[in-house]
């Protein structure tokens, strides 16, 4: 900007100036140096060779030294080449007034004289902003000068009637647009289609798979700005790109982390669409299951949603299907694979968390809870069922001892309420005693032998009752305890079955390479005697 206000337009600084600062800028020569200098160079150089050529000359031979002593970077050395060139042709592409910017006659023009080496005022008071009291009046008075300088009286009567044209079609386009608004306040109108929501997920779509990684992702849809009612539909579009691909991409999952991360409206919803997905998971086809199952156990490993999602599984033969069992399995085998078994136990068993692990290790039914226990079994998860396999041994203990409990407390009704009745009668019969004392010894002493035997008899069933109930607990437990050693000889023994099929099948594979080994060996023993004889006819042909 410099070189070409100063030089390139009517000298308004001395050649002088021009000279002064070549000289500065190739006293020591840099790479940015020279640079500057010969695209000052280009700018100025045909001014410099009509007014001084010998300073000119003198500066071409410090630039052919520069290029000699060829300190300087091979790039710039190409440069002063074509410095050289441009001035043997005469600077033709580079005139010394642009067309366009010749306004000024000559007699006009004022060239100053301003040395390198000179103490100047700077003024540096003109870059702190005072208040002018008097801004219109001065600023009317420039305008003015302005006109007298540049002769802009018939031009300004033009842009006058050009503006007043556009101020009325300004006024004419707000009239207009007023009416447009009256109009919208009467009728409002409602759009079912969903266009805007369907471009919103065609814009993630679009960002999502022109992404090279996932923070390039996060970071493009962050900058879309979209409203804070858009948070879990952008969520759940993630989700969808997820379940779409052939296979897992862990893409998705650090995608989906790095949202829960930034924002907590974005984990909220996340959580909502656990919940949602487990609800309608019978509707997902087994690839997109075992996708959304790992995106999810990706989030609950780098705990970028709470492990209280997991309060919606209820593990029982009712409240489950087969889609939602693949969808745990796949989960939970995912979380192994990631935390390792130990770490996983030690956090299912994490007291702040056990009251949402209720539904997955049910206690509430002995039933539910074997169901529990054979599941993870089955999906080679056993280590996880230790406290459920405790709860189960000493589930009968716990049901003795509540049925004791309650019959306890029935005995204790029943005498008190025997007491209660006898202290009636003695009461019923004192009272009759006190009425009738002319009633003869024999009758009283028949009456309370009587009442004894009753209550002799009383007694006598209550103990019967007592012992009975016993006997019937103690049979329920030795059959509890016989049928739970009967299920486990049975797991035992399919166990052993499942080893000895398994090792019978490795034995059976280990057999079959042996053999594909062995015939290996005698094909090539084959060939290697079929070669042998045939060297030796060979042989024998060139000796004849």
């Amino acid at each position: 900007m410099y070189t070409h206000t100063h030089t390139s337009c009517p000298p308004q600084a001395h050649e002088v100036l021009c000279l002064e600062m070549l000289t500065l800028l190739l006293e020591r020569p840099t790479d940015d140096s020279v640079e500057v200098s010969v695209s000052f160079l280009k700018e100025c150089g045909l001014k410099l060779t009509e007014v001084s050529p010998r300073g000119i000359n003198a500066i071409f031979e410090r630039l052919r030294n520069v290029l000699h002593e060829s300190s300087i970077d091979k790039r710039v050395q190409y440069m002063i080449e074509v410095m050289f060139a441009i001035r043997k042709d005469g600077f033709k592409d580079h005139p010394v007034v642009t067309e366009g910017l010749d306004l000024v006659d000559e007699d006009e023009q004022f060239t100053h004289m301003l040395p390198l080496d000179d103490n100047y005022n700077l003024e540096d008071v003109l870059n702190v902003f005072k208040m002018d009291p008097d801004f219109l009046e001065n600023e009317e008075k420039y305008k003015t000068i302005k006109r007298d300088i540049l002769d802009e009286d018939s031009s300004d009567s033009g842009e006058e009637g050009d503006g007043s044209k556009e101020e009325e079609e300004e006024e004419e386009e707000d009239e207009d647009e007023n009416e447009e608004e009256g109009e919208g306040e009467k009728v409002t109108i409602f759009d079912q289609t969903e266009v805007n929501l369907v471009a919103f997920r065609r814009t993630i779509y679009l960002a999502i798979q022109s992404s090279l990684d996932f923070e390039e992702c996060a970071h493009k849809l962050i900058k879309m700005d979209f409203p804070d009612s858009q948070t879990k539909e952008l969520c759940n579009m993630i989700l969808d790109c997820c379940a779409q691909q052939r296979t897992y991409e862990k893409f998705f999952g650090l995608l989906a982390g790095r949202f829960c991360v930034l924002k907590k409206e974005y984990m909220e919803s996340f959580e909502a669409i656990f919940s949602e997905q487990y609800d309608t998971i019978h509707r997902l086809e087994t690839n997109k299951l075992r996708n959304v199952a790992r995106l999810f156990a990706h989030l609950l490993y780098t705990d970028s949603v709470p492990w209280s999602v997991l309060e919606c599984i209820r593990m029982s033969e009712e409240t489950t299907t087969s889609s939602s069992r693949i969808f745990v399995k796949i989960l939970f085998q995912e979380l192994c694979a990631y935390m390792g078994l130990p770490k996983l136990n030690q956090r299912l068993k994490d007291p702040t968390l056990q009251p949402f692990f209720e539904g997955l290790f049910p206690r509430d039914n002995p039933r539910n809870t074997r169901f529990a226990i054979n599941f993870f079994t089955s999906i080679g998860l056993g280590g996880l069922t230790d406290e459920l396999r405790e709860h189960l041994k000493n589930a009968p203990k716990m049901i003795m001892t509540q049925n004791q409990e309650v019959e306890s407390s029935d005995s204790s009704s029943s005498s008190s309420s025997s007491s209660d009745s006898s202290s009636s009668d003695s009461s019923s019969e004192s009272d009759s005693d006190s009425g009738s004392r002319s009633d003869s010894s024999s009758s009283r002493s028949s009456s309370s032998d009587s009442d004894s035997r009753h209550k002799k008899k009383k007694r006598k069933g209550q103990t019967e009752k007592t012992k009975n109930k016993k006997k019937k607990n103690e049979d329920d437990r030795m059959g509890h305890r016989r049928r739970s050693a009967r299920q486990e000889d049975d797991r035992q023994k399919v166990d052993v079955r499942g080893r000895q099929r398994e090792a019978d099948r490795e034995t059976d594979r280990d057999r079959r390479r042996e053999r594909e080994r062995e015939g290996g060996r005698d094909k090539n023993r084959e060939r290697n005697k079929e070669n042998r004889d045939r060297n030796r006819e060979r042989e024998e042909r060139r000796r004849r």
